[in-house]
């Protein structure tokens, strides 16, 4: 049996990692600045992490809902302190797309409403619900499209206001990302944040925060909406949540009331995801990785704006993009194969930074020594010779 060849693959095979390096199958050490699409949050194989995972493995590693399951409650209770959302309701799952797909199922059991506002350049994962908000007809299957959902343009306040005064009786849900990730690191404003807040509560419909990239701890707040002043009824996270292992989950407002059977899951809150995500939390707080991301970006944002060539460097905290010009199309490509640091990107143009919270400015300075060291070179290679 071959694998279904969906994934474009670099030809490298890496075996062990550690903190923000991971080393290849011929022993190369690479400089992860990507995380693995922001899902490595407190760095590879954390020793507390690890050993947190042994031990529970040790125990029990899955017995389903239908039992009592402590570490659910202790992750709950953890994850509200650190939050700072302790008056809301958890549900577990599995991956990013779950908790989207749920938190709008919730919305519409919640409103008895249909139709779902997302934005331009959105992505909200790949499942039916998740998929049809996502602002890709590539990934959209026919029998994901629908017309229950909105599209509007991304910070523009007026077409919100504008849809919802047209539509408003309608709306169960706003889904937003507080900073679009795979759209090219977009980052929401103040204002288009507690607007949606405000329509939201004027016609009755459900904020959903997508903090699936763009929370955790990720921009300095727990989630990027933070830096808004508002609360969204719905928050769902998965990436960093779990640091590699496969766990998800919204925090719910507690408006918002359960009934049996309204949700569910196999997999999701069992006894050893939970002891990951429990991981990760206590390593957040432990190392206070939240004041370190929102330094450590500052400084790399600081530093990638005094360099020549690229452009529009933005972002929050550790989830920086910037835009490269044609005669620097390779600059991600060399990145990896001549210095060895991994980066991710957004099409057409955007070079995409979502490293570990706990990078080091020594390893920030790492990255941009070689990134100036590229743009000199790839900036000589395409200055015409003249006679």
């Amino acid at each position: 049996m071959k694998l279904f060849d969906v994934y474009p693959l670099n030809n490298i095979t890496i075996e062990k990692a550690s903190g923000s390096r991971v080393w290849d199958d011929q022993g190369n050490a690479y400089l992860d600045m990507y995380g693995g699409h922001a899902v490595i949050s407190i760095g590879h194989t954390h020793p507390h992490w690890v050993k947190r995972i042994e031990d529970q493995l040790e125990r029990i590693a899955f017995y389903s809902n239908s039992v009592l399951i402590p570490q659910q409650r202790e992750l709950a209770e953890k994850l509200g302190h650190l939050s700072g959302k302790e008056n809301y309701q958890l549900f577990l799952c599995n991956s990013g797309a779950e908790a989207n797909e749920n938190a709008l199922k919730l919305a519409s059991f919640h409103t008895g409403r249909k139709k779902v506002i997302a934005f331009r350049k959105s992505f909200h994962g790949r499942t039916s619900l998740a998929v049809a908000a996502t602002d890709n007809p590539a990934i959209v299957a026919p029998v994901n499209q629908t017309a229950n959902i909105i599209f509007l343009p991304f910070n523009d306040t007026d077409s919100l206001k504008a849809c919802f005064k047209a539509q408003g009786s309608e709306i169960a849900a706003v889904i937003v990302e507080g900073i679009q990730g795979v759209g090219g690191i977009n980052v929401a404003t103040a204002e288009f944040l507690q607007a949606i807040r405000s329509c939201c509560d004027e016609y009755g419909a459900v904020y959903i925060a997508d903090s699936v990239q763009c929370g955790y701890g990720r921009t300095g707040k727990f989630y990027s909406h933070d830096h808004a002043g508002v609360d969204a009824d719905i928050y769902s996270m998965a990436k960093g949540m779990g640091n590699g292992f496969p766990v998800a989950g919204i925090s719910i407002a507690p408006h918002l009331q359960p009934k049996y059977g309204m949700l569910g899951t196999t997999f999701g809150g069992n006894q050893l995801a939970c002891a990951a995500a429990l991981a990760v939390l206590e390593v957040m707080e432990a190392e206070d990785l939240m004041e370190k991301a929102a330094e450590t970006g500052e400084y790399l944002m600081e530093a990638l704006r005094q360099l020549p060539g690229i452009s529009n460097v933005r972002g929050v905290g550790l989830m920086i993009g910037f835009d490269v010009p044609d005669n620097l199309k390779d600059l991600k490509k060399n990145l990896l194969s001549k210095h060895h640091i991994f980066t991710g990107e957004a099409k057409p143009n955007v070079i995409r930074l979502l490293p570990s919270l706990a990078l080091s400015k020594e390893e920030a300075d790492e990255f941009l020594e070689a990134i100036r060291a590229e743009i000199t070179t790839l900036e000589l290679s395409s200055t015409p010779i003249t006679a």
